[in-house]
């Protein structure tokens, strides 16, 4: 399964230069990076048009490749992500305050109708990632909200983290969305008790950890994407409660990856 798959890395951890973000991806031996595309990072909304190819051309410099990027959704990110030869938007569904979720649906499924004109002339994919919380929070949830679209203007992004948090295990979500998939994210995340024993109502915190330690079973996870045969990158999301532990963590849970998934 090694050779059909291929490790990339969120960046949002790492605000450096872009040469020098570069060199450390290469460093840490990923293939690439998804690249945030907000306000104080390398490459700003406001200046996407030009900076986004000209990040690309430096990670092609190093012999890696912009494999998604996290950003808006709108006519000018879908350009230049298409100059840049970016292939993924990666993007999550949000309900507003006071929204309903049948409303949420609504609005998102419109605003994708819209974007499609430009998706099909650029070739970029709206990747949709599912999110615990306020967001569509699993598979089953990812596959409504995108059923009818063509998988080529807008696919499904499993991250196995947040489908642990609402509790859909690994083969049911592979089950419900594997022909709508065009990446998998690999993060972990486990429930903390923060309230003293004698409270009369337990309360949680969400605690961001290594892949092997978290509420995902990583190697179910492997050993289910080798039966599927799964060819395609996966995208480590360097998110940690520990921040200042990040370089540490994220060398961690890539060779953990590489002893799953046999590379």
């Amino acid at each position: 399964m090694s050779a059909k798959v291929e490790y990339t890395v969120f960046t949002k951890p790492w605000k450096m230069p872009i040469d020098e973000l570069a060199k450390l991806v290469k460093k840490m031996g990923f293939a690439g990076i998804e690249l945030p595309v907000r306000p104080g990072y390398q490459v700003e909304p406001e200046s996407i048009g030009k900076k986004l190819p000209e990040a690309a051309k430096v990670f092609a410099d190093h012999g890696l490749r912009i494999a998604t990027v996290a950003g808006p959704t709108d006519e000018k990110t879908i350009a230049a992500c298409g100059e840049a030869g970016v292939p993924i938007i990666r993007v999550m569904a949000r309900l507003k305050p006071d929204e309903s979720y049948q409303a949420m649906e609504d609005r998102i499924r419109k605003t994708y109708e819209s974007l499609i004109p430009a998706l099909e002339k650029h070739s970029v994919t709206l990747g949709m990632q599912n999110h615990c919380d306020e967001f569509v929070c699993d598979m089953a949830g990812t596959a409504r909200l995108i059923e009818g679209f063509d998988t080529k203007h807008v696919a499904a992004v499993l991250d196995f983290c947040h489908c642990a948090l609402a509790g859909e295990i690994p083969n049911i979500a592979c089950d419900i969305i594997w022909d709508k998939l065009c990446l998998i994210n690999m993060k972990n995340c486990y429930r903390k008790r923060v309230s003293p024993p004698e409270a009369k109502v337990t309360e949680w915190e969400k605690v961001w950890c290594l892949a092997r330690e978290g509420f995902s079973h990583y190697p179910t996870i492997a050993e289910e994407l080798k039966k599927r045969n799964y060819v395609g990158d996966i995208c480590l999301s360097a998110e940690y409660s520990e921040e200042d532990k990040v370089d540490e963590y994220i060398a961690d849970d890539l060779a953990f990856a590489k002893e799953l998934f046999g590379d």
